[in-house]
């Protein structure tokens, strides 16, 4: 049977305050909207389609080649907002889902576990629901002497006693798509003048139909986001749901609640998170690492058995068994292969360090590569900005380069050279040599059977 997936996002959601659309707002690192898509589309059959409305072009934009779209030009209600879907609904779809684009949390499993009961269902409607003592302004469902749904009241509508239910309407459903859009025409326009898809429950009933509903098991997943408050809880429950699976993966985590994972990561089994710890979008672990505390990466990938210690990566390469830090910093295209040393307050960028290299502390390299088993006094830097063009800094295996070197790029450090202490290079140095001075000169070369 063929599904289609209709996503409401037309609102912009006023309760949140921001002049950024309510559900382009970010939780670990993804718009809600996205987080709905991907979660929704494995389980359908083609794309989804979002209903836009307020803000419709960056809503579109966010989640472009991603979705269809259908454009609410009034804002009229949930139910209008699903019929202005029609359209782009394909006449050969069996079953309609609908959703929200603020409910970040809904898992695929959720989803496709409603459309295989709707597929089985001889009703046109199969819902969700939720049992949960607060009702976060969501409708009630009201049931009969026979356990069957038979309505859902709206908070603001509803009686005394019918505020006391503690079943709530999360605004999940899958529907027959043939019934649907018949039934979309009845509803009646509300005192507010907006058409609410809920009145399509009534509808059945009042035509004999029977309501198929499951009741959720995670109460998390129900969790709508209106304002800031219900947007730090929607990321506290992500970031729970998030911990507990690594953890389950094989991953150590100190401390999950100050631990925050986004959601495209991979970590190695036997790696230890330390508290404090952000791993943001791109992310790859290896096994049996030592990340943190207060540790942030972003974008980068990390080898085996490495430790990384009070430090940050933006988009950079670390091999296997590298330690650094504390407080290191790898910005875009720097590498480190394996075996490397880095120490305190060093910062690395568009670089290379090979095997073996020993980086000291208080150190910078930039746009260099440094061959094998050199060893990086601390104080070191790489002069290779001219103030219009950057230069290349490039160290030959087994060099010492001396504390508070500075390298005057464009440079070329020589196999087995030595720069004393202080030194100034504007000049290349060839191998098995020592130079020190400022500018550095030649003092003496190397004895090459004591190499």
């Amino acid at each position: 049977m063929k599904t289609t997936a209709v996503i409401l996002a037309a609102g912009k959601g006023t309760r949140m305050k921001s002049n950024l659309h309510k559900v382009l707002h970010p939780i670990l690192g993804k718009s809600m909207i996205q987080h709905v898509i991907n979660s929704v589309s494995p389980a359908i059959s083609e794309k989804p389609i979002v209903v836009v409305g307020q803000d419709a072009e960056s809503v579109m934009a966010a989640v472009e080649g991603q979705a269809q779209f259908a454009l609410q030009t009034e804002q009229l209600g949930t139910g209008h907002a699903v019929l202005s879907a029609k359209p782009t609904v394909t006449a050969d779809t069996d079953i309609v889902l609908v959703s929200f684009a603020d409910m970040p949390l809904f898992r695929t499993e959720t989803y496709a576990k409603l459309i295989q009961l709707q597929q089985q269902n001889t009703g046109p409607i199969t819902m969700a629901t939720v049992i949960a003592q607060d009702p976060r302004g969501f409708g009630r469902i009201v049931r009969n002497e026979q356990n069957e749904v038979v309505a859902i009241v709206e908070e603001a509508v509803a009686t005394p006693e019918q505020l006391l239910i503690n079943e709530l309407n999360i605004s999940a459903y899958c529907f027959d798509a043939n019934w649907l859009w018949d039934a979309l025409t009845k509803i009646k326009k509300s005192p507010k003048g907006e058409y609410y898809l809920t009145d399509v429950v009534e509808i059945a009933v009042s035509q004999g139909e029977k309501i198929q509903a499951i009741v959720l098991e995670d109460n998390d997943e129900a969790i709508g986001v209106n304002n800031r408050v219900h947007l730090s809880e929607a990321q506290a429950a992500l970031q729970k749901r998030i911990n507990q699976e690594w953890m389950l993966a094989g991953v150590t985590i100190i401390d999950p609640r100050t631990t925050y994972i986004e959601t495209d990561v991979h970590i190695g089994i036997d790696t230890v998170i330390h508290p404090n710890t952000i791993l943001k979008s791109g992310t790859t672990i290896g096994e049996n690492c030592q990340i943190g505390p207060d540790t942030y990466i972003i974008g980068s990938q990390i080898g085996n058995h490495t430790k990384i210690f009070k430090s940050v990566l933006e988009f950079a390469k670390v091999g296997n068994h590298v330690d650094m830090g504390p407080f290191a910093h790898l910005r875009k295209n720097a590498h480190l292969d394996d075996h490397v040393h880095m120490g305190n307050f060093g910062e690395v960028k568009d670089s290379y360090l090979a095997p073996g290299v020993k980086m000291g502390h208080f150190s910078y390299i930039g746009n260099a590569t440094i061959n094998e088993n050199v060893n990086i006094g601390c104080g070191t830097i790489t002069c290779n900005y001219d103030g219009k063009k950057k230069h290349p800094t490039i160290v030959g295996k087994n060099a010492f380069i001396g504390s508070g070197t500075m390298l005057v790029s464009p440079v070329e450090i020589g196999e087995n050279a030595t720069t004393g202490a202080g030194s100034v290079v504007t000049k290349d140095v060839p191998s098995n040599v020592i130079v020190a001075g400022t500018p550095a000169k030649l003092l003496k070369k190397k004895d090459k059977d004591k190499q």
